[in-house]
């Protein structure tokens, strides 16, 4: 039986994302910042747990370093934790707190989880890493400047971050993979309840990511993914 550990798992994305790898027989471990919201998530999908504050970066290296020694190295860490910025937050208007806060969130925790987890990962050739980013986070194509700059900055360094992780570790030759998701406009806590797509839809790209047969002379890893396809970014 594989690990999976899911930020973000005891609502929404990566509780859908959590739902469906422990469907398929993985071993799951979700990890989120509400202790009561994640007790009864773990509860109902018969996984371990682990609270954490991942804008406390201290604590989450902390919580991630125990996640490791506790139960080993993961096959697959989808990292689906985030916060929107707030409505206002334009470059020139953004104040260093909330600059911080969603970086902390967004872009910094991830970098610590996969800083410390995928190493053990890319070592034993067998591991997928995948991180929800987001299309406001693109360099190119629609919709990619204008407000709500630490959101979309956090997102394109997330997107960075994936591009120079798979370049690193040979692009799947090795048998360790990395990618990002633009799940698109989701009915989430963050997407409202009028956003277009499910959940389960919004999801689906991540779960077909962790689970995906994979052949380096055909396949692709490396990039930003929406609806199963390669995005420009």
């Amino acid at each position: 039986m594989s690990l999976a550990i899911v930020t973000g798992g005891s609502r929404g994305l990566g509780f859908e994302t959590a739902r469906a790898l422990k469907a398929e027989g993985h071993s799951v471990v979700i990890v989120a910042k509400d202790l009561q919201r994640l007790q009864s998530a773990a509860a109902s999908l018969g996984c371990d747990y682990r609270a954490v504050d991942l804008e406390d970066l201290d604590a989450t290296e902390a919580t991630f370093k125990e996640i490791l020694a506790t139960f080993g190295t993961p096959q697959i860490l989808v990292l689906a934790h985030g916060v929107m910025s707030e409505k206002m937050s334009k470059t020139l208007k953004t104040t260093p707190q909330e600059w911080r806060r969603v970086m902390s969130i967004n872009l910094d925790s991830t970098f610590i989880a996969v800083n410390i987890l995928a190493p053990s990962m890319a070592e034993a050739r067998d591991g997928r890493v995948i991180i929800y980013s987001a299309c406001l986070g693109r360099m190119s194509g629609p919709g990619n400047a204008g407000g709500l700059a630490p959101y979309r900055i956090s997102k394109a360094g997330v997107n960075a971050l994936v591009r120079n992780l798979a370049h690193e570790t040979g692009h799947g030759t090795r048998g360790f993979l990395v990618d990002a998701v633009c799940p698109n406009h989701t009915r989430t806590d963050m997407g409202g309840p009028d956003a277009p797509l499910s959940v389960e839809q919004g999801a689906d790209t991540a779960i077909w990511l962790s689970t995906r047969s994979f052949d380096a002379t055909a396949d692709k890893t490396g990039f930003l993914w929406e609806e199963r396809q390669v995005i420009d970014w």
